[in-house]
């Protein structure tokens, strides 16, 4: 048995039964308010009944204002929790972990799409965003603990905070979007104070077998290496969490800033100590080989975007063979459809990664 199908435990909840975690795809494929399609539906079981130890939803909102792309999942309302529920129960009857992540796009939310100007940390004349109030930041916690709460309602094992890609949180995370003067701006302690209480409180308002987990990533968005090395450090020492999901794009590239040159990002993040909370990693592993050698980093865990896309079954396979040959783009639109992508989906794909479809 390889590390990659070793089971893996954490602080709270159940253990994986392996290091395969489905990424959080984008994939447009729910219904206008937010509320699960037999699309999604069919596209996420199909993973889990891949062999995923853990699989993760889309990014799904906990506002309605937070929506970032047609098609979003939503958790901002229990009007979802039939959905949620039947998704989350199908899941678990695969053997894998049920996790909703939790999203808020802030000043990335389309202006049409939600009916009314985006929300930002602070007022945003290129995004034509507007900066939230004190109290609208404190509801914005509120609706995230909230969200979390109705996760577990629905059935899921736990949830993961979407603090990564430019999105809300992240927002309030950098220093050159992020212009407040209160307790939520300013210094380092302050911009990311959101993260900790929001992480506060689902703790205390959720169960203690309830798996909680946060997505960062290092790089762009006025991101600062040097910040989020010490955030990182501070989450994987934070035994209220159970794992830090380091998004990377590319994990074996150098980081853009000159500073940092000489190791690969992953190596950055791999090296920090950790307590019981679990490192893993996403970005461009798209075969066996890759998996192994990410995994061979001193990470916990992998993710798989696209390679999930392509091989519903990545993990199944890789169980029977460690040197299967994974399917890797350009591919056919009819195998799209055959590993369940929805006709919306497929378009999605094509137009995000042009070379990936043949035909």
């Amino acid at each position: 048995m390889t590390n990659l199908l070793s089971p893996l435990t954490f602080n709270h909840g159940s253990p994986m039964k392996n290091r395969f975690m489905l990424a959080p795809l984008t994939n447009c494929q729910s219904h206008a308010d937010g509320s699960l399609s037999e699309d999604e539906f069919r596209w996420l079981t199909y993973r889990a009944e891949g062999g995923f130890g853990l699989t993760m939803t889309c990014a799904a909102h906990v506002q309605r204002t937070g929506q970032g792309f047609p098609g979003q999942l939503g958790v901002w309302s229990d009007d979802h929790l039939p959905g949620l529920s039947r998704l989350a129960g199908a899941i678990k009857n695969h053997d894998s972990l049920a996790i909703c992540q939790l999203h808020h796009a802030g000043m990335r939310s389309p202006a049409d799409l939600i009916g009314e100007t985006p929300a930002c940390p602070s007022n945003n004349e290129r995004a034509g965003a507007r900066g939230l109030s004190l109290e609208e930041t404190r509801q914005l916690i509120e609706d995230f603990v909230q969200a979390a709460v109705r996760s577990e309602q629905a059935g899921f094992d736990g949830v993961e905070l979407h603090g990564a890609h430019g999105y809300i949180l992240c927002q309030y995370f950098s220093a050159s979007i992020n212009q407040r003067e209160d307790e939520y701006g300013g210094s380092m302690e302050n911009r990311f104070r959101i993260l900790f209480e929001i992480i506060e409180g689902v703790r205390a308002r959720c169960s203690r077998d309830f798996i909680l987990g946060v997505r960062l990533s290092p790089e762009r968005f006025g991101l600062q290496m040097a910040e989020i090395l010490t955030v990182a450090q501070q989450l994987l020492l934070d035994d209220r969490l159970d794992f830090l999901d380091m998004s990377l794009w590319d994990g074996f590239k150098e980081p853009v800033e000159e500073a940092y040159a000489g190791k690969s990002l992953i190596q950055h993040f791999a090296t920090l100590d950790r307590e019981g909370v679990r490192l893993g990693v996403a970005g461009n592993i798209r075969t066996p080989e890759q998996a192994e050698q990410v995994l061979a980093e001193n990470v916990d865990w992998i993710m798989l975007g696209r390679a999930g896309i392509l091989n519903h079954d990545f993990p199944a396979r890789y169980a029977e063979n460690p040197r299967f040959e994974a399917v890797t783009i350009p591919v056919s639109r009819d195998h799209l459809r055959e590993e369940r992508l929805s006709e919306g989906f497929i378009e999605y794909f094509g137009g995000t990664w042009p070379e990936a479809i043949a035909d």
